[in-house]
C-alpha cells in the first residue's frame, strides 16, 4: 500500500522490506558493507557488475556505486552514510541517477539492521523507503526492486562465504600512491611552521565534518611521534600515528604513519613533504605518499581526496 506525502500530496511508494539469515557472525555480515572491495562483489542483481564504487563507512561518508547492465549501461547510486553503528545497524541516504539525463530518478533511505541469531547466524533486515519517483522508468525500477534485492542478497551470501573461507575477510595488501601540489601566498618559513608547530598544525590538521578530536600530541624531531585521534557521531574513531624520519627545516619532512578505524589497522604509509620557493612570498608544497592498505580495506581514492582537503585547510590557515 502507498502513503501520501503531506508536503507534495503525491503518492509515495510503500517502503520495501527484505530480510535474510546468514550463517555467519554479524561482524562478518556488517563487514561485507564496509568497503568498495566487498561491495563490488555483491551489490548488484544477476547479469550486472560493479566496476566502480566508493565506500567510506562513517556517518557523512560517501556511498557511491556504479552498476553496469548486461548492455553496458551504467546505473549510478550516489549518497552518504547517515548512521553507522558497528556491527548493529547502518543507514544510507542516496539517489538513483538517470543514466540518460544525469539527474536523480528517485531518492531512497536504506536502513539495515544486523541481529544476532545465535552467535554463528545473523538476521539482516533491510528497509528501503522511497521518495516519489516522478518518472515512468523509476516506477518500473521500483516494481523490480524485490526481485533485484533477492538476487543481490544471493550474491551477498556468496561473498560472506568467500570471506569466511579466507578467515573472515583474509589477509591482503593493496598498494597505492599519489602526488599533490599546492602553492601558497606565504613564505617557506610560514609553511614550515604550519607543518611543524603543534598549535599551528592543530588549526588545519583535523577530520571532516562531524569529526571531533579526542587526543592530540606532536613531538616534532627526527624519531619523534605524532598522534591525532578523533571520533564521529556514529561512534567510529580514527587514529593517525606518525614517526618522523627526516627533517630539513623549511625544505623537507619525511615521516611514516599508520591509520586505524577503531582498533583496526587499515594502512601504513610513507609521506614526503617538500617546500620550495615559488616567487616573492609564495611557496610551493609538494606531497608524495605511498600507502599499503591492509586486509580488505579499499581506499578507492579517499586518502588522496582527504589529503587534498587538508592541504586546502592549510592554505586557509595561512591566510588567517
Amino acid at each position: 500500500m502507498n502513503r501520501i506525502d503531506d508536503a507534495s500530496r503525491k503518492v509515495q511508494p510503500a517502503p520495501l522490506r527484505v530480510s535474510r539469515v546468514f550463517s555467519a557472525p554479524r561482524e562478518t555480515v556488517f563487514k561485507a558493507w564496509s568497503s568498495a572491495d566487498h561491495i563490488k562483489r555483491w551489490f548488484c542483481p544477476d547479469g550486472y557488475s560493479v566496476p566502480e564504487a566508493r565506500v567510506e563507512m562513517r556517518a557523512g561518508g560517501a556511498f557511491e556505486v556504479c552498476m553496469r547492465s548486461p548492455e553496458g549501461v551504467d546505473h549510478w547510486t550516489k549518497g552518504t552514510f547517515t548512521e553507522v553503528v558497528a556491527p548493529e545497524r547502518l543507514a544510507i541516504d542516496h539517489h538513483v541517477i538517470d543514466p540518460c539525463g544525469g539527474g536523480p530518478l528517485f531518492s531512497a533511505l536504506t536502513e539495515v539492521a544486523f541481529i544476532d541469531d545465535g552467535g554463528s547466524r545473523t538476521l539482516m533486515e533491510v528497509v528501503q523507503s522511497y521518495s516519489f519517483p516522478g518518472a515512468a522508468q523509476a516506477e518500473q525500477m521500483l516494481k523490480g526492486a524485490p526481485e533485484g534485492w533477492r538476487q543481490t542478497l544471493d550474491k551477498l551470501e556468496a561473498e560472506i562465504a568467500r570471506m569466511q573461507a579466507h578467515g573472515g575477510g583474509g589477509r591482503s595488501v593493496v598498494h597505492g600512491a599519489f602526488h599533490l601540489e599546492r602553492t601558497y601566498d606565504a613564505t617557506a618559513h610560514e609553511v614550515y611552521k604550519a607543518l611543524s608547530d603543534e598549535a599551528a598544525k592543530g588549526r588545519w590538521f583535523y577530520g571532516p565534518q562531524g569529526w571531533r578530536p579526542i587526543e592530540r600530541f606532536m613531538d616534532f624531531r627526527v624519531g619523534g611521534r605524532e598522534r591525532v585521534k578523533g571520533g564521529f557521531e556514529g561512534g567510529v574513531t580514527t587514529t593517525f600515528d606518525a614517526i618522523y624520519h627526516d627533517i630539513v627545516p623549511r625544505e623537507r619532512i619525511v615521516y611514516t604513519y599508520e591509520m586505524r578505524l577503531d582498533d583496526r589497522k587499515i594502512s601504513v604509509s610513507l609521506a614526503t613533504l617538500q617546500i620550495k620557493p615559488a616567487g616573492e612570498r609564495r611557496t610551493k608544497l609538494l606531497v608524495d605518499e605511498q600507502g599499503a592498505f591492509l586486509d580488505g580495506y579499499d581506499d578507492a581514492g579517499s586518502r588522496e581526496r582527504g589529503t587534498g582537503d587538508l592541504l586546502d585547510k592549510l592554505g586557509a590557515s595561512l591566510k588567517s
